[in-house]
């Protein structure tokens, strides 16, 4: 059985992508494992349940603190942890130059849209007022420039005549949870 690469998830949230990621790395066909969530936010729900899973956990709030030192430290952790690569899930911040180019190639990213359309917040009522047939999710390779590195792999789901951005995220969420594990399986299971 070849070794699985060693991956580390940043939330801020509730965590369900991570959770997606987690119990993927559990099948017999995953090419990777989990071994840290780390989070800006000590009240996020998704450290309650990497805790319950037996994940290692890091938590550092980043108010009052520089950009660069918040993300040096998340970096750090990732690195202590043994981390080849590093899967934001629902992280809400942007990060710096010096941890984007510090994890280059090796960090990923899920966004609620088809990309390269809206980037950035409020993706599902801008596909909704833009008239759209479909939304969707995206896994990139996250570069120093927002949501605009090399897109991996992409899930589209109907926008529906009467939906409301609400609805339509909460299908996109289905989505992602589809996605993310497969596209980042096969990131870290590419030949070289």
């Amino acid at each position: 059985m070849p070794r699985k690469a060693r991956v580390a998830v940043f939330i801020s949230g509730s965590g369900t992508n991570m959770a997606a990621l987690l119990y993927a790395s559990r099948l017999p066909d995953a090419a990777f494992e989990v071994v840290l969530v780390a989070s800006n936010n000590p009240d996020a729900g998704g450290l309650k349940l990497a805790a319950a899973e037996g994940l290692q956990t890091f938590v550092l709030p980043h108010k009052g603190m520089a950009r660069a030192d918040h993300d040096a430290a998340m970096s750090k952790a990732a690195r202590e942890a043994g981390a080849e690569y590093i899967a934001l899930a629902g992280y809400m911040r942007i990060l710096g130059e010096d941890i984007v180019q510090a994890w280059a190639g090796r960090m990923l990213n899920i966004h609620p849209s088809l990309l390269p359309k809206y980037k950035g917040l409020d993706t599902h009522a801008r596909a909704i007022e833009a008239g759209d047939s479909y939304a969707g999710a995206s896994v990139h390779i996250v570069t120093p420039e927002l949501d605009d590195g090399e897109v991996l792999a992409q899930a589209r789901v109907a926008i529906l005549p009467d939906d409301t951005p609400d609805a339509l995220a909460a299908r996109v969420l289905i989505a992602e949870h589809q996605l993310y594990p497969r596209a980042l399986n096969a990131y870290v299971s590419r030949a070289g």
